[in-house]
């Protein structure tokens, strides 16, 4: 018998959910920042600023969250069980030719972005996002080898540094909104350009960061190709199928914003699209890739202390019994990381959706963010909010396939969701705009997770499903009785009061929420409750 409370899951988890929280609360206050200062629509310098860090962005997600770190870690784990010298040698190769590999990437990308100037450098909107690209495209060497680096601490049980880092983007952000970009008030393109320069600086400052936790580690760089070549072999072979299969919400994200941005009239544009054939409406207004990165950010944060934060802790975890050939215990992780995930998720999803509006008015209704700015964007909140169950469960269960050398499942389940959300998108962004293509998001990441989730159990490993489906039936229950509650609460809240009444139609409704779901939670049954404060024990 195991105390759970010294379980190495939940221990990381905790960690790096407390780094990940304070990596979001920075991250909300450069958004309210953001948001004050640009708004979501005027002169679509926001929406230029926004798709020009996506792709770095993606980058960061991929490598940070995603395919190398997946690739990397079981294959570090097995390593550092043998022969720590061979692992700080795999280590040490790694991140030169990660950095290689890197700089030949941003060369392109660059040149790219050239070619683009050429041709369409005249359409001002075009040249701005081209211009921002450029700026930003460096940071993804920055953030990738970071990356590399934090999932190197976590194979060796270190996760605070590693999960504290992402705060100095943040701090560089907000320090260019409110330190620098004031200066240039006149000129929106000037201060965006301000921020493209203080996300490069972030980048940097993530990696210099965790050099030193890495050297108290044990790392002392060994350049030996000879040694590590099957290593690194096994991880080129594993990471390209798992790009597709771990960031598939980041490539729909991606997919949403170039629609949006394709699709959206400008205020003193045509009404119709004179390129589609029958040349309809457009569907939606300029401010759309705005206002999905705004509905983006907020069901993030609940992403990253729940989903992430499991997914990051789990997967060590998972990789060392895969190593040991013990399926039993790898299946009984990872039910114990989908409750989790489902226990918190599913009530974070009702909470947004609940709470989209207020959240709105209280984070972002100031400056030239305006009202109508806030409605688009709890619109966003709530229909990407509906999802983030999905969103979390997704990161732990590819995992699972991972750590048992599985790349393919994940990639074609993922394939197949990319190009049904795609459809999706079409079908719904003339009726709901911008929101439809959130809603078709989470519609493909709920079909995806419970697909891959089924494939599992029969083909790799069991899972406890009758454990699984009680916490969703508990976890159901609770989460109506809880928006029964917080809607009873909100709509007993006066609709104004200035800050003090903003604050309070968010913590009042999300306070008597809470305290019934999990009042709730501890009548039906108290184990998801003694899973998360560590008093479970388990065999």
């Amino acid at each position: 018998m195991t105390d759970a409370k010294r379980h190495p899951l939940i221990r990381g988890a905790s960690v790096t959910s407390l780094g990940t929280l304070a990596s979001r609360v920075l991250g909300m206050v450069r958004d309210m920042a953001t948001a004050a200062v640009f708004g979501m629509s005027g002169g679509g310098v926001m929406d230029a600023f926004v798709l020009a860090f996506r792709i770095p962005n993606l980058f960061r997600r991929l490598f940070g969250e995603g395919a190398l770190a997946a690739s990397y870690l079981p294959v570090l784990s097995a390593e550092l069980e043998h022969d720590r010298r061979t692992a700080w040698q795999l280590v040490s190769v790694g991140l030169v030719w990660l950095t290689v590999v890197l700089a030949l990437l941003v060369v392109v990308l660059e040149a790219g972005l050239a070619a683009i100037w050429i041709v369409w450098g005249d359409v001002p909107r075009v040249r701005l996002v081209v211009g921002l690209s450029a700026v930003m495209m460096p940071y993804l060497v920055f953030v990738c080898l970071a990356a590399q680096v934090s999932a190197t601490l976590h194979a060796v049980g270190r996760f605070g540094v590693a999960a504290l880092s992402p705060c100095l983007l943040n701090i560089a952000w907000i320090a260019a909104v409110w330190g620098a970009a004031p200066y240039f008030a006149h000129d929106d393109e000037v201060q965006t350009y301000i921020l493209a320069v203080a996300v490069m600086i972030g980048g940097v400052l993530q990696l210099v960061v965790q050099l030193p936790e890495l050297h108290a580690a044990g790392f002392r760089f060994d350049y030996a190709w000879a040694n590590v070549r099957d290593p690194i072999v096994r991880i080129l072979r594993a990471i390209f199928p798992m790009v597709l299969g771990l960031t598939i919400t980041q490539i729909n994200t991606l997919m949403d914003s170039l629609i949006a941005w394709a699709l959206s009239s400008a205020p003193a544009g045509p009404e119709r699209i004179a390129w589609l054939p029958g040349e309809p409406d457009y569907p939606m207004q300029q401010g759309a890739v705005a206002a999905i990165y705004f509905g983006e950010r907020l069901y993030q944060f609940p992403l990253g202390l729940l989903g992430l934060a499991v997914a990051t802790a789990i997967f060590p975890l998972l990789s060392r019994h895969a190593a040991r050939g013990d399926r039993e215990k790898l299946g009984d992780d990872l039910t114990l990381g989908c409750r989790l995930v489902l226990f918190l998720g599913v009530p974070a999803s009702a909470g947004l959706v609940l709470l989209a509006g207020p959240i709105t008015q209280l984070l972002f209704e100031r400056g030239e963010f305006t009202s109508d700015d806030a409605v688009r964007a709890a619109r966003m909140i709530a229909t990407y909010g509906a999802g983030v169950w999905a969103y979390c469960a997704l990161h732990v269960v590819v995992r699972g396939f991972y750590a048992m050398g599985d790349r393919v499942t994940p990639m074609k389940v993922g394939a197949a969701v990319v190009v049904l959300n795609f459809a999706l998108n079409l079908v719904l962004v003339w009726p709901l705009a911008e929101a439809g293509l959130a809603l078709a998001t989470s519609l493909t990441a709920g079909l995806q997770v419970l697909l891959l989730m089924i494939v599992f159990s029969r083909r790799r490993s069991h899972l406890g499903w009758r454990l699984l489906i009680a916490t969703a039936a508990r976890t159901a229950l609770a989460t109506v009785l809880m928006t029964a509650a917080g809607y009873a609460t909100l709509a007993w809240l006066p609709g104004n009061g200035g800050l003090v009444g903003q604050f309070g139609r968010v913590v009042l409704p999300l306070g008597t929420s809470s305290a019934v779901y999990f009042a709730v939670i501890a009548i039906l049954g108290p184990g998801e409750l003694r899973m998360v404060y560590g008093m479970e024990r388990r065999s």
